[in-house]
């Protein structure tokens, strides 16, 4: 993941704040739409620590197996979820991805080593083609979709018993959810293209 600095620190910085917007999200709604806001907060905040510039800090070796673990483990809740009925898809797409990446790049540290003992200079490895291009295919449709889904939507009002207008919180704004799909769909596939 760690590719060209600039992209790298965008990258980082805008997941970090989709995934903080998520935080405000879980604190209103039904159940469901907080753990809904849970799942996208995790998605949020590990792509933006897999992001980070290797010019600021290189994880180190272990790293990539502890993502691999607790995305692991969001996918079996994902995934039990979807079967209850009580979570969207995506999610489950969304954490089956990450734990891809981290495989990935879990092997691709183990090869960096492998090759630094035998003196060659092998590189992390690139996962496997027809599956990124698959996630890939996956992402670009999404956010495509997402996109023009995304038409602003006049801010919602409550009235209160009294009689006065007051705006509904951030966290309840469902154009600003779509909004952060949208940034981590197309965060997802540029992650994706570095890989």
């Amino acid at each position: 993941m760690h590719g060209p600095a600039l992209s790298g620190w965008l990258l980082m910085v805008l997941c970090g704040l989709t995934g903080a917007y998520c935080l405000l999200r879980t604190r209103s709604g039904t159940e469901r739409e907080r753990g809904a806001a849970r799942s996208e907060a995790l998605m949020g905040f590990g792509m933006a620590a897999m992001a980070v510039p290797a010019a600021l800090f290189t994880p180190p070796r272990w790293t990539w197996a502890v993502y691999a673990v607790v995305f692991g483990a969001s996918s079996l809740r994902a995934l039990t979820r979807v079967r209850g009925g009580g979570h969207h898809p995506h999610h489950l797409v969304g954490s089956l991805a990450m734990l891809y990446m981290a495989v990935v790049m879990v092997q691709g540290a183990a090869h960096t080593v492998a090759g630094a003992h035998s003196g060659h200079g092998a590189g992390p490895a690139g996962g496997v083609p027809v599956l990124t291009g698959a996630l890939l295919v996956y992402y670009a449709l999404y956010a495509l979709r997402s996109a023009g889904h995304l038409v602003p939507a006049p801010a919602p009002v409550a009235v209160a018993d009294g009689g006065t207008v007051g705006v509904v919180a951030w966290g309840a704004r469902p154009e600003l959810a779509l909004g952060c799909r949208l940034t981590m769909a197309m965060a997802m596939f540029t992650m994706l293209l570095t890989l």
